[in-house]
């Protein structure tokens, strides 16, 4: 039997989340057959070092954020020989660079926001693009921190002062119409979910809190915008070097007709996995369960790639 420790929690923003998908991946390999080891992540690297020894078989990380996804815990099982899940070093650290991916993306000539990073000193100054546009951390996911600012709107300055998510934002236009999202498990992107959230926009509450959204999938887009997404979407993962598991998260805007105005916003290479998680449901869609999603997800794990 295949010894398997899933690591959760964790230290970021995020962690509420990574411990509800930890759960779930916790029981899921469980009923697939896995001989299961729960880590619940903290603050003590060493801990988490001592908890992975003698080394299991498979790493699944569940960890979502800051140290989960950005390619520091991926270094730290990379040193120790464990093969772990989801993308590499270089591909988590990427993704989660807003700055950085945008490059990749542009250079892959895949569409994206017109947008560029600026000082909190630059944002407190003036608006670096006209009004409407979205305010966001480099290096943070589940759209924490992330404010749009529309005319009028005389709160930036104060989001300014108040910034703690180091010297430095990006600033993109915001891009009206719909939300959707794309799951790609390896060299297969899934399908199209559009997502409505009950209110404002797909904030942090809008994921995670029960009823904070309406999925629906398959979208109902224009034909052609559909089958874009998806190459898109796996031309992002590719374009990264993902392996695994990701989600590429999109606006599309179909304000003047459609087939509309397709934007990357950023592919998540540690999707969440939680009840209201879209890979899951997209999976599910597709005829995967979640048991049988997390088995790929251990079966898809390596090291040193």
């Amino acid at each position: 039997m295949r010894r398997v420790a899933v690591l959760y929690g964790g230290i970021s923003a995020e962690r509420e989340v990574s411990l509800a998908s930890g759960r779930q991946v916790i029981a899921a390999l469980g009923a697939a057959g896995f001989a299961v080891t729960p880590v619940e992540v903290g603050g003590d690297l060493g801990a988490v070092i001592a908890a992975l020894t003698p080394a299991p078989d498979v790493v699944f990380n569940a960890l979502h954020g800051r140290f989960g996804e950005d390619g520091a815990i991926q270094g730290v099982l990379e040193w120790l020989g464990i093969p772990y899940t989801h993308s590499g070093v270089l591909a988590s650290a990427l993704a989660m660079d807003k700055e950085a991916a945008r490059r990749v993306f542009a250079a892959a000539n895949l569409p994206i926001a017109a947008g560029r990073v600026v000082s909190r000193a630059d944002l407190a100054a003036g608006d670096p693009l006209p009004a409407p546009y979205v305010v966001k951390p480099l290096g943070e996911g589940s759209s924490v921190g992330v404010t749009i600012i529309t005319a009028g709107d005389n709160r930036r300055a104060e989001i300014a002062a108040n910034w703690r998510f180091g010297p430095r934002a990006l600033v993109e236009e915001f891009i009206p119409g719909r939300e959707i999202t794309v799951g790609v498990l390896g060299e297969r992107a899934l399908t199209v979910t559009e997502i409505l959230p009950a209110a404002g926009f797909y904030d942090y509450q809008a994921k995670y809190a029960a009823g904070g959204s309406r999925h629906v999938l398959p979208a109902a887009i224009h034909p052609a915008a559909f089958e874009a997404a998806l190459a898109t979407a796996l031309a992002a993962h590719r374009a990264l070097g993902c392996r695994g598991a990701s989600r590429a998260d999109f606006r599309y805007d179909d304000t003047a007709g459609e087939p509309g105005r397709l934007v990357l916003l950023e592919v998540n290479t540690q999707p969440g996995l939680t009840a209201t998680s879209l890979l899951p449901e997209q999976a599910a869609c597709m005829g995967i369960d979640f048991p049988a999603l997390c088995a790929w997800m251990v079966e898809q794990a390596a090291c040193r790639v």
